[in-house]
């Protein structure tokens, strides 16, 4: 008999494998592994000053809201910016630089409020942020996480060849009276929105990697899209519920041994050229 946390799990698993195996190839199509790095900064300080909010409010939930607001509002910026003429990595490098400002700002906030409440833990909560807590999700986070991934998902769906053009000839998209910019917003958006939702399965350590990797693998095996598309789905699936009964089996947070195997597979791929 499979144990219930196990089996809820295996089903975050499964739901967190579509969304980075479908986004993973136009996060590294379009470039946008630098995006993901400031994403997922904006994460942690969303998570924090969720975390104060929380505090003060004595609601937990509070974490997950204003992280997914937060995050939002940052790629849109980063998006904001570019459409004002400035490149993706100086769109990129001035907010994250204010973000990192503010998390630092924001945890020195959170000491002070945490010690005006030394009955109201939240250590657990700032670990599972950082290394993702798979085997702890709730009913209730699982059933949030299938719903907003089920949002996702048919967002991408509708707009998936959307995507693909504005990242291969954003100037070519134009030209066909297609609105480019608007399809870059909501691909950063929904970038942003995804690692919000999944942030504490897979932890912040690792989700960087665990979102670019899979694409890049798919990339150096073949051009064509839809096998682009079908590698990585199914590296992604198979690689995250190998970790998970790895992880169930040696007690070890499934994130890390997920990162591990697709750092050997990407490793052994590029010495193999």
């Amino acid at each position: 008999m499979i144990p219930e946390y196990l089996f809820r799990a295996l089903l975050g698993g499964i739901m967190v494998s579509i969304l980075l195996g479908m986004l993973s190839p136009l996060i590294n199509m379009r470039g946008l592994a630098f995006l993901t790095h400031a994403t997922f900064h904006s994460l942690l300080f969303g998570a924090v000053l969720g975390m104060i909010l929380g505090l003060i409010f004595e609601n937990s939930s509070l974490i997950l809201w204003v992280a997914l607001v937060i995050t939002i509002f940052v790629v849109a910026s980063i998006a904001f910016l570019e459409e004002k003429g400035f490149s993706s990595d100086t769109a990129i490098g001035i907010i994250a630089s204010f973000i990192a400002g503010f998390t630092v700002l924001a945890f020195g906030i959170l000491y002070k409020v945490m010690a005006t409440r030394p009955y109201f833990a939240l250590s657990q909560s700032i670990v599972s942020y950082l290394t993702g807590e798979l085997f702890l999700i709730t009913i209730n986070d699982l059933l949030f996480l299938v719903l907003g991934g089920a949002l996702i998902f048919f967002v991408m769906l509708l707009f998936y060849r959307d995507f693909l053009y504005v990242s291969f000839d954003a100037e070519g998209l134009e030209s066909y009276s297609g609105n480019a910019k608007l399809y870059l917003t909501l691909l950063y958006i929904i970038v942003g929105a995804t690692g919000a939702l999944i942030v504490r399965t897979v932890g912040l350590i690792t989700l960087q990697v665990i979102a670019v990797l899979p694409g890049a693998i798919a990339l150096m095996l073949s051009n064509d899209l839809r096998k682009i598309l079908g590698i990585s789905l199914a590296l992604t699936l198979s690689i995250q519920i190998l970790s998970i009964i790895l992880a169930y089996l040696t007690n070890i947070p499934p994130s890390g041994i997920a990162t591990i195997m697709l750092g050997f597979v990407y490793g052994g791929l590029v010495l193999r050229r």
